[in-house]
């Protein structure tokens, strides 16, 4: 005992990196009996029984439930506020740390009795062997006789200053155990002299130093990358010798955190990483975001996601393709409609999970409100106790903005990789090789700013806070430049984010002459391979995707056609499948204004990306689907009650007034909606298209029954009603190869089923002229025209016609089949010609409505179009006659 005794020896270190560093070198050099410890410590367990300092997590528990509670006086209206943990935290911390005793003077001002309310309330909330600084010293200093023993001689390394609060205690401490103060070539605070601690001091380091600037504050970080590649490549130093280090490393931390994984390198954050860069902190993200903005398909996919634990492990691994694909589901009456509809047949394991889903709903529905309840049920590991330490760091409601401030560590070992950290953290650990971010004015050093809660006249700021962050700063630079062993490069950039330009820091001046960087300048090292690949175009060159990307680029700007432009080899078996699909009027228009988007669409299977967020007015498309739908619904309804033909203005305006109420529940519950204002004019707009579609003054056919959403050539019906013939019956254009299916929008059969009216709406705007094929736009009364001779039979006399309710016009097409004729020679046209190999572009593509149009150059209308159109003209001959058709 005595042995080990006369080998104890204490350490005192600033932060955890030094801690980490010394203890790794005591363990290299086999230095038995050393402890490592901050002064916190020390003075913890000196104090005995177990006492504790009281840590940030505790503190903002007790903020947490003492703020709601306790009578704050001038503070109430605000303590329930987002972030009124932090400042309270932050204010009863600078206290502490200053030596302020805030009971003593509660009476001097209102703000300082509310302080010390609530400095009250915290403590009676803490275990009872939690002690501010000022009452470890108290107890610490009754036991000053036991330091040696616990201690033995006792060494601090690495700080330059200490808060007044623990100043008496050293003092005490080094007259009952040898104390030295190290500092190396570090400045010593003058509260020292004349005192029995030992001052040990040094040389300064001389490394050679350069200043460098960047555009932005990335181009910093890309740098800093670099020139740590830089120094590993050459062998001139190890990881654990580079630094890279700010003031503010939170304004470089999304830079380093995505050039990390691209470079490859291990790349420790000292300060800790965002828990919202990892999955378990998506998870929280996930959750938090439905309780603090509603339900909803895209919030509950991303969800199911991220969380697999809890009530989602019961549900099978591919639940989620029971959910239809264009319903919001944004409330819990919008799942139950869909559960209630869903059997055990929906799921894929054959098993009905309807109960537990419906579980998870309900309790997502309870909100923000039973946050802590909800996190429980749902997380679990790491994920839960980052959702119990957002909702201790601030209200549930400011959980968004908890999350985004939130830290842990990146799992990497800090004595072995390249380390990015806070310049204080580097001023206790020094490092060989340093580069220091962000010396730009106001950033390096900080400015002074008062206290959130306690303002300088009540108390002096110099008072309430001794060590400012703005001298912090400046002597944490100083010490880097005296204690860095090789070299420091000095960095700052030129713009902000915004291209603000940003001045130099004072702490330069003096410095050497700055190194201007250009963003676009070739590389000494790269740090990635996308870096290195920039700075080589020769190598690049060769790469099998530089080369087919230039042959493209290179394609698209001749005005020749290439296989780049839809140039395939002849009977391709792509073409010929889908060529031999069953069609539609859309399908054979693309097929004749488009081919490339034939190909694209049908072949290729490509779709335009979707938005997931709510529209703010629905598209062209959707509000042809919503009238469609109300027709058809208010069209049954008044065939049930003697029909169509039978009815007077006011029955179909009540039967158009209930179908418009019918299809907004449904629409409301599958599909996205606007914002509710504009929701209902859109429905008042269709209910007065819809009015007009099924009152205007066309002829009535005598005891005519009217057909709604009409299915042909093997679709299926929309609806149980009875139809006019066999939906499953194909439907073949002569002399073409293709078999078309659809859906007629109305037919109208007189009662002797001699004649048929066939009427296609259009809630656009109505053509300027009379139209036929309209360059192949206009296919539907052809087709439809043909579809209802072929399935009713030749003696049935038929009128096809074009409705656009908005202007109330009907385009008849006066000679359906000598139309037919004309457009079943476009399509063998057509046919031949994309069996051929000639999958280009035509007289749509890259137009307004090419929804894919993302997938040519950019601003293909204007340039590739209008450059590749007429080699496409002549290579497609009689395929691109059809776009001259009237």
């Amino acid at each position: 005992m005595a042995l080990n005794m006369a080998r104890r020896r204490t350490v005192v270190a600033h932060g955890r990196l030094a801690m980490r560093e010394l203890r790794l070198k005591a363990a290299r050099e086999r230095q038995h009996g050393l402890q490592v410890m901050t002064f916190e410590q020390l003075a913890a367990r000196l104090a005995g029984g177990l006492s504790r300092a009281i840590d940030d997590e505790s503190l903002r528990g007790a903020l947490q439930t003492a703020l709601p509670e306790a009578a704050l006086g001038e503070l109430d209206s605000i303590k329930e506020l987002p972030g009124m943990v932090d400042a309270a935290a932050d204010t009863l911390r600078k206290a502490w740390r200053s030596g302020i005793d805030l009971q003593a003077c509660a009476g001097e001002h209102p703000r300082l009795q509310s302080i010390a309310s609530l400095e009250k309330a915290v403590l009676e909330r803490l275990p009872h062997s939690m002690l501010r600084p000022a009452d470890l010293v108290a107890a610490a200093t009754q036991r000053l006789e036991y330091a040696l023993v616990l201690f033995g001689p006792i060494d601090i390394v690495g700080i330059t200053e200490l808060s007044p609060c623990w100043r008496p205690l050293l003092l005490a401490l080094a007259e009952f155990t040898t104390i030295r103060w190290i500092a190396g070539p570090r400045s010593v605070p003058s509260w020292l002299d004349g005192s029995a601690v030992a001052i040990v001091r040094s040389d300064r380091q001389t490394p050679h130093v350069c200043t460098s600037s960047a555009s932005t504050a990335y181009h910093e970080a890309i740098e800093a990358l670099r020139w740590a590649r830089s120094l590993l490549a050459t062998g001139e130093a190890n990881p654990a010798d580079i630094a890279i280090a700010a003031v503010t490393p939170a304004d470089y931390d999304d830079h380093f955190l995505a050039l990390r994984a691209d470079a490859n390198l291990d790349l420790h954050f000292v300060h800790g990483v965002k828990v919202t860069a990892t999955r378990e902190g998506q998870a929280v993200a996930a959750l938090a975001d439905i309780l603090l903005r509603g339900l909803s398909q895209t919030r509950m996919r991303r969800l199911a996601a991220l969380c697999g634990t809890g009530p989602f492990e019961a549900l099978p691994s591919r639940w989620t393709r029971v959910l239809p694909a264009d319903a919001p589901l944004t409330s819990p009456e919008a799942w139950s409609q869909l559960l209630d509809r869903l059997t055990a047949a929906d799921w894929s394991d054959g098993q009905d999970h309807g109960g537990t889903l419906r579980a998870i709903i309900a309790l997502l529905a309870k909100g923000i409100a039973s946050a802590e309840e909800i996190g429980a049920v749902l997380l679990s590991g790491r994920a839960l106790t980052i959702w119990r330490k957002a909702l201790l760091a601030g209200p549930a409601i400011s959980l968004e903005m908890t999350l985004n401030s939130l830290k842990q560590d990146d799992g990497l070992e800090a004595c072995v990789s390249v380390a990015w950290m806070p310049a204080s953290a580097l001023a206790a650990s020094p490092r060989r090789y340093v580069r220091l971010l962000g010396l730009n004015s106001s950033r390096w050093p900080r400015g002074l700013s008062e206290d959130r809660l306690l303002s300088g006249h009540i108390i002096p700021t110099a008072e309430l806070d001794p060590l400012p962050v703005g001298l912090a700063d400046r002597r944490d630079f100083e010490t880097i430049l005296a204690t860095t062993e090789r070299q420091v490069v000095l960095s700052r950039s030129r713009r902000d984010g915004e291209g603000r330009l940003l001045g130099r820091s004072p702490l330069l001046q003096g410095q050497p002459e700055e190194i201007y960087l250009q963003r676009n300048a070739i590389p000494e090292h790269a740090f990635s391979e996308a870096d290195r690949l920039m700075a080589r175009p020769d190598e690049y060159r060769t790469l099998p995707q530089a080369v087919a990307a230039v042959s493209c680029w290179r394609d698209w700007h001749r005005p020749g056609l290439t296989s780049h432009d839809g140039v395939v080899r002849a009977d391709h078996p792509v073409l010929r499948a889908i060529l031999e699909r069953t069609q539609s009027a859309s399908s054979l228009r693309k097929l004749l204004r488009s081919p490339l988007g034939f190909v694209w669409h049908y072949g290729l299977h490509w779709r335009a990306p979707e938005n997931s967020a709510d529209p703010l007015v629905l598209d062209a498309l959707s509000m042809g689907s919503l009238v469609h739908l109300t027709l058809d619904k208010a069209l049954q309804a008044l065939e049930t009650e003697g029909g169509l033909g039978a009815a007077d203005a006011g029955r179909i305006a009540a039967a158009v007034d209930e179908a418009v109420a019918e299809v907004a529940r449904t629409w409301e519950r599958e599909r996205p909606v606007p914002p509710r204002l504009i929701w209902r004019r859109t429905l008042d707009d269709v209910r007065i298209l819809s009015t007009r579609a099924l009152t205007n003054g066309e002829e009535r056919l005598p005891d005519q029954r009217s057909y709604g959403e009409v299915p042909f050539g093997g679709t299926e019906p929309k609806s149980v009603s009875a139809l006019p013939w066999d939906a499953s019956m194909a439907v073949e254009i002569p002399g073409t190869g293709f078999r078309v299916a659809g859906y007629i929008d109305r037919l109208d059969i007189s009662g002797d089923g001699r004649r048929a009216l066939v009427r296609d709406y259009k809630t656009g705007r109505a053509p300027k002229g009379e139209i036929t094929l309209d360059g192949g736009k206009e296919l539907q009364r052809c087709l439809y025209a043909f579809a209802v001779k072929a399935l009713l039979g030749d003696d049935v006399s038929i009128s096809a016609s074009l409705f656009y309710p908005r202007e109330q016009i009907d385009l008849r097409l006066e000679d359906p089949g000598a139309t037919l004729l004309a457009l079943s020679g476009y399509l063998r046209a057509a046919r031949a010609s994309l069996l051929a190999g000639n999958a280009m572009i035509g007289a749509d593509t890259g137009g307004d409505f090419d929804d894919l149009a993302f997938a040519l150059p950019a601003n293909a209308g204007a340039t590739y179009v209008k450059r590749k159109f007429v080699a496409a003209t002549e290579r497609l001959g009689e395929a691109a006659q059809v776009w001259e058709a009237r």
